[in-house]
């Protein structure tokens, strides 16, 4: 089904031309969120090189308020079309096709669908049948968690790439897409089902949200707020780790030499999936440690990392080559993602904690085989 997905995306005509419409729509709610920041924030809301209209110019790129505003935005539209009911009809329409296709049960085929547009939340979908998921089922559900993208943060990854990727975006939904029966051969690889799970034969209903927004409006709000604290959660993050990742490398320097730092320890071990990718020789230095870094510094700096490094004269990589990274990186494979996991989950299943604490040590790793399978996958069908 990935090849197929894979093939859909990069070969057929019609198909192209709905991710163009997707990518054009995705880049106008972006436009369209920069207004409210714009108003907030001013000159320090747009990009290098730009000016208001009053002719103040950008004093640089800032992103805390160039970038963080437009979760806000796309948590606030995500709310509203789940308040319209939307959200729900399309997740189960995808969820119809991974259960007939890959042969899950109905929680596995629920839950994949739910990811490729939030991130924890779609746990709250299959939430009473979680204690009596097994052990497999939850390796997947945390596996798809980790290898794909909410919709609510993809606005930052466009923003990082749109400069040096045309048509970023749809290839974005087309990532997360691919990466759902890529996830699963990599979970079901690593443990595969030896029981009986409840849901094998169903498809199960969604809950119906006792505390639904009372209207519209509200519903908008809401999912703005949620937008904040997961704004606020990404900037938290990058603090921390980033900062922590300092302080590894002061004393990894001290110890081996100034040479010597985390991210280029985290290149070494991902170097080899770099010439797996089919990326070309001298590309794979960089490309390792770009892989490497999203482990500690997430995703969003790693694909910042990308864009910084392909505006170089000359770029160090093909567009080919670009196109294989934004594939294998579209996906939340880092410690911090794991934690807001593991921790998610057993707030949910307390009495599972262990299993899921166990399971989710081990969805890191078959997350990151996920995304990697999907940039191969992007790298054999692309057409240069």
């Amino acid at each position: 089904m990935a090849w197929v997905l894979g093939a859909l995306t990069f070969w057929v005509p019609w198909t192209r031309t709905a991710l163009h419409w997707v990518n054009n729509m995705l880049l106008a709610i972006l436009t369209a969120s920069q207004k409210g920041a714009l108003f907030l924030f001013g000159p320090l809301a747009i990009g290098p090189g730009k000016v208001l209209p009053d002719g103040t110019p950008s004093i640089g790129f800032i992103l805390a308020f160039q970038v963080l505003p437009s979760v806000i935005f796309f948590s606030a539209i995500i709310s509203g079309l789940y308040y319209l009911g939307i959200m729900q009809a399309v997740v189960r329409f995808f969820a119809r096709i991974f259960y007939r296709l890959l042969a899950l049960s109905g929680v596995e085929s629920l839950s994949a669908a739910a990811n490729i547009f939030v991130g924890i939340e779609s746990s709250l979908t299959i939430r009473p049948y979680l204690m009596k998921m097994t052990r497999s089922e939850l390796l997947t559900l945390m596996t798809c968690m980790m290898a794909t993208v909410a919709s609510t943060v993809m606005g930052i990854y466009v923003i990082a790439l749109h400069n040096i990727f045309p048509e970023i975006a749809g290839h974005l939904v087309s990532a997360s897409l691919i990466s759902i029966p890529c996830a699963v051969i990599a979970s079901k690889l690593s443990l595969p089902e030896q029981e009986i799970p409840e849901t094998l034969e169903k498809l199960p209903q969604t809950e119906n949200d006792p505390c639904k927004p009372g209207n519209f409006m509200v519903a908008l709000v809401e999912g703005g707020m949620q937008g904040v604290k997961m704004a606020t959660g990404i900037a938290t993050v990058l603090i921390v780790v980033l900062g922590l990742e300092a302080l590894v490398d002061l004393a990894l320097a001290e110890t081996f030499g100034k040479n010597f730092s985390l991210q280029n320890f985290l290149g070494w071990l991902t170097l080899p999936f770099s010439a797996l990718l089919g990326l070309q020789q001298e590309e794979w230095q960089l490309a390792g440690k770009i892989l490497g870094s999203r482990f500690v510094e997430t995703e969003v700096s790693a694909y910042f990392s990308l864009a910084a490094a392909q505006v170089a004269d000359p770029a160090p990589f093909t567009q080919r080559s670009v196109t294989i990274l934004t594939y294998a990186l579209c996906g939340f494979v880092h410690f911090a993602s794991m934690g807001i996991f593991i921790g998610g989950l057993t707030a949910l299943v307390p009495s599972r904690a262990h299993d899921i604490t166990v399971i989710g040590g081990r969805s890191l790793w078959t997350a990151f085989l996920a995304t990697v399978l999907t940039g191969c996958i992007a790298g054999a069908l692309v057409i240069t």
